[in-house]
């Protein structure tokens, strides 16, 4: 209040706060005073009520009190004390109270005349209060200690007013302690109840009807728009067109729902405004606002229903149109932000269409959520498909890449890794910028897209690396197929036939040589294009190592005894010299034998060519023999029986199959043609005397009998005199019978020559062969 713009309420309603520089704890309640202006003559509940909460809860209450006003009825507040000690002594239970009225502006008159009087009006007030029968005889002294103290005039002694409001400060230090101002206080409630305990008292005061008696138009329009309400919220809930809208919004988005549930809400409403139109008006319209509230938070669960259906159509028609831009080839940004601008303009529509009037609500939330899905469909379906590309980017490069790399690493030579490059940078430079093509569709920035063709050209590399490591490890079976195919093969890719002619050193060092030069090729990654000195430097210590080059070896470092290539980074490095040089060793050990083997093919073919002997062997046979060769000139017999005998010599030769017999070694062979040399004998003798028996006696050939079924031994356990038939029935195939009578070439080399071990081992060339020479031997026998 400023003193010089007039005079007006100071305090309104009830402060609180903590005192400070108190001890212990103190809390100050600042009530409205009484008899104010601003509330006028028919608002006095609230001075009642702030006045009993006061004394209710409260150690010390000051009361000021002017000091003219003392000795006054309405002025000194009289009849307030004792409305509020008539409440309180009904409503509470009697707890100790100190009551210290403050005589401000004190006058000339001392406080010791003052105070009796003060004493006096309070007593009186006392008595005529109307008690319960416990405390009916109960003096003021057990429920209120009343103390008084005077403060001078502000305006007129403000420093002597200023000292007495120190001095008043003063005695509320240690209120608590023996003597101090509430130091007999009782029924104290705890700091951690007086929340409760304060919320408690206040409620019992406001709704003692003693204190607070609205008018009777008030309370006849509570009670009825009440009732009114209760009414109108009971038919909305069993009303059966809100019923079925709430069960079909169960379901499915239901058209038209706004408009249905808004024609729903304000039939009832009206409803009660025509019965409650006549009750007061500011009751009938909080009674309505409590009911439209009850009505909108009923029907706010079918709202929100209804608009969970809108955002998943929003989401499924998103997905569908995407679906079907992607298709028609559309750009994949551009489809995404079209079918979102449809879809939330769709769900917008569907939202504006579900709102109703009577309510605020705010769809932003479910907006958002609906944005927010559709968002992470499409970044979803976005990184499928950036995978998908990328993965079908991946394979071609692998298929482009991998097929060519192998075959230049099989024909391994000094362009290779040329090539590779070449391949590498050529099919990179076809598919990468389709690739980046593909992505402008999805308008990404350009840092992106920059680092998915990296990471894709770094994949490419990955692959040629993977496929040339792989091969490494593979590089000692390369080196001999090499070594094969040059040692093996002229120049015009026809296998070699080893004569004796060819230079098999030579051969051999240009075979070692070029795979040498593999090996060199498959030492390490070779990116760049600079040349190295890796082929020179392992042709040099591994293929032209002399004794000398080992003498100098030994003098100086061996260039292979390391881990790493001068040439090449360690982490291209895919063999290392040291593993060179064991590799090396290995592919000599396990090529020596083939060429041992072409060593000892030439040996056999100049021993096989030699049919004569040597001129020498020629000249002493002509000069030692000279006598015999006479002979036989001399008399023709000896040079018969001579030819004679070499026929049936080379008769048995074919027969015994000697050749063969001679394949698993000499001494094998001797046994067994040692052992069929007599049955084969006896057979020839046995058919030359069957054939001839014939032409002696002129008896037509027995017939062939049929075979036994029992197993017959072989022809070697035979009798010597056992006939020819018996021989040419045992040897000879089931599917082709003879006559005993008829020669036949092929039933008598078969059984004459071979056991049933070697019948069946023979091959049908081999056996036409031994039996055209069987027929010819069996002419001249």
């Amino acid at each position: 209040m400023d003193a010089f713009r007039g005079r007006s309420q100071t305090t309104k309603g009830i402060w609180i706060a903590r005192c400070v520089e108190v001890e212990p704890c103190t809390v100050v309640l600042d009530l409205e005073g009484t008899d104010g202006r601003e509330r006028g003559e028919d608002d006095t509940a609230f001075e009642k009520q702030s006045a009993l909460f006061a004394l209710a809860i409260s150690d010390i209450v000051l009361i000021n009190m002017w000091c003219h006003d003392i000795g006054r009825e309405q002025a000194a507040n009289k009849p307030l004390l004792k409305t509020v000690f008539q409440v309180m002594m009904r409503l509470f239970s009697p707890r100790k109270t100190t009551l210290l009225f403050v005589i401000r502006d004190k006058t000339r008159t001392p406080l010791e005349h003052l105070e009796p009087v003060l004493r006096e009006d309070i007593q009186k007030i006392w008595n005529s209060v109307a008690k319960p029968e416990a405390h009916k005889d109960t003096p003021i002294s057990e429920f209120f200690n009343v103390q008084v103290t005077a403060l001078s005039s502000f305006e007129e002694k403000e420093e002597q007013f200023r000292e007495q409001v120190q001095q008043l400060r003063q005695r509320f230090s240690n209120s608590i302690a023996p003597g101090g101002l509430a130091g007999d206080r009782r029924g104290v409630v705890p700091a951690s109840g007086f929340l409760f305990s304060s919320q408690q008292i206040w409620k019992v005061i406001r709704e003692n009807k003693d204190l607070d008696l609205p008018a009777h138009k008030v309370m006849v329009a509570t009670v009825r728009c009440d009732e009114i309400a209760n009414e109108k919220f009971g038919c909305i809930t069993s009303d059966k067109e809100w019923l079925d809208l709430e069960s079909a919004v169960q379901s499915g988005p239901v058209p038209g729902f706004g408009k249905k549930l808004g024609n729903i809400v304000d039939v009832h409403l009206q409803e009660y405004d025509k019965e409650a139109v006549y009750f007061d008006e500011a009751v009938r319209k909080g009674k309505r606002q409590h009911l439209e509230s009850r009505i909108i938070n009923l029907v706010q669960p079918a709202f929100q229903k209804m608009l969970a259906h809108l955002r998943m159509k929003a989401l499924e028609k998103f997905k569908a149109g995407l679906n079907s831009s992607l298709e028609s080839g559309k750009g994949f940004a551009a489809a995404v932000r079209d079918n979102t601008e449809c879809s939330i303009k769709e769900f917008e529509q569907g939202c504006a269409d579900a709102v109703i009037k009577q309510a605020n609500w705010d769809c932003s939330k479910i907006l958002e959520k609906a944005r927010r899905d559709i968002e992470d469909h499409a970044l979803s379906i976005r990184e499928s498909k950036l995978s998908e590309l990328t993965t079908h980017a991946k394979e071609k490069l692998r298929k482009a890449l991998a097929e060519p790399v192998e075959s230049l690493f099989d024909a391994a030579d000094q362009t290779t890794w040329a090539s590779i490059r070449n391949v590498y940078r050529r099919e990179t430079e076809s598919i990468l910028p389709e690739f980046l093509k593909t992505l402008c569709g999805f308008e990404m920035e350009y840092a992106p897209a920059e680092e998915m063709v990296s990471k894709l050209r770094d994949y490419a590399r990955s692959v040629v690396e993977s496929k040339a490591k792989d091969e490494a490890s593979k590089v000692l079976i390369h080196m001999k197929e090499r070594f094969t195919t040059v040692f093996s093969h002229d120049k015009d890719s026809i296998p070699r036939v080893w004569t004796g002619k060819e230079d098999v050193r030579a051969i051999a060092k240009d075979a070692r040589s070029a795979a040498l030069k593999l090996l060199s090729v498959m030492v390490g990654i070779r990116w760049d294009d600079e040349p190295d000195g890796i082929e020179s430097i392992l042709t040099s210590t591994l293929l032209e190592g002399s004794v000398v080059s080992k003498i100098a070896s030994a003098a100086s470092a061996d260039p292979l005894a390391s881990t790493t290539w001068e040439e090449i980074p360690p982490k291209q490095t895919m063999i290392t010299p040291s593993q060179c040089k064991s590799l090396w060793k290995q592919f000599k050990a396990e090529t020596e034998f083939t060429i041992t083997q072409a060593v000892s093919t030439q040996q056999a073919h100049r021993r096989g060519n030699s049919k004569l002997p040597p001129p020498w062997a020629i000249v002493a046979i002509a000069i030692l023999g000279f006598n015999e060769i006479m002979a036989l000139l001399r008399n023709p017999i000896y040079l018969f029986l001579l030819f004679v005998g070499y026929l049936i010599f080379k008769a048995l030769a074919v027969q015994l199959d000697v050749s063969r017999e001679f394949q698993n070694g000499v001494v094998p062979g001797i046994f067994s043609v040692s052992a069929k040399l007599l049955p084969t004998i006896q057979n020839l003798v046995n058919k030359v005397a069957a054939e001839q028996q014939p032409e002696h006696h002129h008896h037509p050939p027995p017939a062939i009998e049929p075979p036994q079924p029992q197993m017959q031994p072989p022809p070697l356990l035979l009798s010597p005199r056992s006939p020819m038939s018996e021989l040419r029935r045992l040897h000879m195939p089931p599917s082709s019978p003879r006559k005993v009578a008829s020669p036949s070439p092929s039933s008598s080399s078969s059984s004459a020559v071979s056991s049933p071990r070697h019948v069946a081992e023979d091959q049908k060339p081999r056996s036409e062969v031994a039996g055209h020479e069987s027929n010819i031997a069996d002419s001249i026998v």
